[in-house]
């Protein structure tokens, strides 16, 4: 039951997970045109993105491992 992981994952665990790499990525793309184009009020604002979306992950984390719980428990 367990071994398909992604096919047993609640639709809230997914959209944490693609949010969170969506924030990741446009905060790395921020990061990276700030930086080349020497823009460092860019490349500090990049930073709490990408600090949202290691939230956002932590966050998906915990709610797999809820779920996973649950599914023990029956």
């Amino acid at each position: 039951m367990l071994n398909e992981f992604w096919a047993t994952a609640s639709t809230a665990y997914k959209v944490l997970v693609f949010s969170a790499m969506g924030l990741i990525a446009a905060g790395i793309i921020l990061n990276l045109v700030g930086n080349t184009s020497h823009n460092q009020g860019l490349a500090v604002a990049s930073l709490p993105v990408i600090g949202l979306g290691l939230l956002l992950h932590v966050v998906g984390i915990v709610v797999r491992g809820q779920q996973i719980r649950k599914t023990y428990k029956r």
